[in-house]
């Protein structure tokens, strides 16, 4: 029982992870394309639908490689 919680508990960090980063590298994309468009508010935006999709993304990949093990 102890390693499934522990198991369980690896995958949420593992989750919370690829989507926080995928949020930093979002905004950091974001806050360049305002700042070439001059709108750091949009480009904030764009960022974080960005970063939203790159962490998506990952845990998908990350739960797929999980389950063909």
């Amino acid at each position: 029982m102890s390693d499934e919680l522990d198991s369980d508990k690896s995958r949420r960090d593992e989750t919370a992870g690829s989507l926080a980063m995928g949020m930093g590298v979002g905004i950091a994309i974001g806050v360049g394309i305002g700042v070439a468009i001059n709108d750091i508010a949009v480009g904030i935006g764009i960022g974080v639908a960005l970063g939203a999709g790159l962490g998506s993304l990952r845990i998908r990949k990350q739960k797929s490689k999980g389950t063909q093990q």
